[in-house]
């Protein structure tokens, strides 16, 4: 079974292709929802990150409140680099234990490795192949403010911290420009997927 890493930085489609990967047949682990998991409840991660960023990560009912942590966190690359070094480790593990089980089940051929930080969280280096999704910054912008829940100022934040598409391009394995129509992305997403196979 292939263990592949799919990534691309806020609004490429990164999320799309991986859906039509899973409705293709490949086995889709998204590790973002894993790291969210992880805050919310890992007890051990928890008292890492209150340690590291203090109480005022804590919401009203004594749990982390992710938009508190998102704000701190994603207000410097320090501040980034810490969550990543504590919450890292334990994506990790979960990653590794899920590959063991779908791998002894023998259900798939393709196993994926769905995230925004492949590159910045040396995840490639456990992975066969990296795809990364590519778009102009104009039109990712355009989708994030299509699709709400960021403004303008912290999805430029946010790109900020992540590599450059550029590097992250020179690195990968497999490219998919999504600059176009979702068809357009299907089509080139599925010529990638087709070469895995």
């Amino acid at each position: 079974m292939l263990k592949i890493g799919l990534t691309g930085g806020i609004g490429t489609g990164k999320s799309y292709v991986s859906s039509l990967f899973n409705k293709w047949g490949a086995y889709i682990l998204d590790a973002d929802s894993i790291a969210k998991n992880i805050i919310n409840h890992n007890e051990t991660a928890q008292s890492e990150l209150i340690a590291e960023f203090g109480t005022d990560v804590m919401g009203a009912n004594n749990k982390i409140d992710k938009k508190k942590l998102a704000r701190i966190a994603f207000s410097d690359e320090d501040h980034q680099l810490q969550l990543n070094i504590i919450i890292h480790p334990y994506v990790f593990d979960k990653i590794d234990a899920t590959f063991d089980k779908v791998l002894s089940e023998s259900k798939h051929d393709v196993f994926v490795v769905d995230a925004a930080l492949i590159y910045e969280s040396g995840a490639n280096t456990h992975m066969d192949y990296v795809i990364v999704v590519t778009s102009h910054l104009k039109i990712r912008a355009e989708r994030v403010m299509t699709r709400g829940g960021l403004s303008r100022n912290d999805f430029l934040q946010r790109v900020e911290l992540q590599w450059p598409d550029k590097d992250k391009v020179h690195m990968a394995d497999f490219i998919i420009h999504n600059n176009g129509t979702k068809d357009q992305l299907k089509v080139e997403a599925k010529k990638i997927y087709e070469r895995l196979l």
